[in-house]
């Protein structure tokens, strides 16, 4: 898999994009922090299934994102992930053959979205804990990682659904554990920053 999206993602961008932004009138802050080019990867909190939608419609970017294989084996929703360029990944067993093609991706100066949370979050808990994949990939392509923080309500005409971009940074010097709890932090406060 290479860094530019499939026809069907570019597709859908072009034409459910401002369907999206009509139905739930979301506010964009910072999507000017999310680079132009070179390897990223966008991470930040997961409560609703169109958390993903909000950050496709903030960037010209193709981005590849990490999805659950449970969708890849639903045939009614299958030829959707599949012809989008998400990413199979397996939450109950170690992911090489996933890992090696987000990686891949990312050496192409591609785009990946990532949920560190691992699943929607549909607990009283700001966050879940922070698994090691965005920061470990990082790490290891010398990407940059954007952290976001969405917050508000999914509904027509939504007055508080928003997303909010961080400034990107990389792994550089420091351990997985620091980058991670840096990475936490940031899409906490991007969060909760009104």
């Amino acid at each position: 898999m290479n860094s530019k999206s499939p026809f069907l993602f570019r597709f859908f961008r072009f034409t459910l994009s401002p369907l999206f932004k009509l139905w739930y009138n979301p506010t964009i802050i910072g999507k000017e922090n999310i680079p132009k080019s070179g390897s990223i990867i966008i991470a930040g909190n997961h409560r609703h299934l169109m958390d993903q939608c909000m950050v496709i419609i903030s960037t010209k970017r193709d981005i590849h994102y990490m999805a659950k294989k449970e969708y890849f084996d639903n045939k009614k929703v299958a030829w959707f992930f599949k012809g989008t360029g998400c990413i199979p990944v397996d939450r109950k067993n170690k992911n090489p053959e996933s890992v090696n093609i987000a990686l891949n991706v990312l050496k192409d100066d591609g785009a990946i979205g990532i949920f560190p949370e691992g699943t929607r979050n549909r607990t009283d808990k700001t966050l879940l804990p922070f698994r090691f994949g965005a920061v470990s990939m990082a790490s290891k392509t010398d990407s940059y990682i954007v952290p976001f923080g969405t917050s508000g309500t999914y509904k027509f005409r939504s007055k508080d659904l928003t997303i909010r971009f961080g400034k990107p940074f990389k792994v550089g010097k420091m351990s997985l554990e620091e980058a991670n709890e840096k990475l936490a932090k940031e899409v906490e406060r991007l969060m909760k920053k009104h």
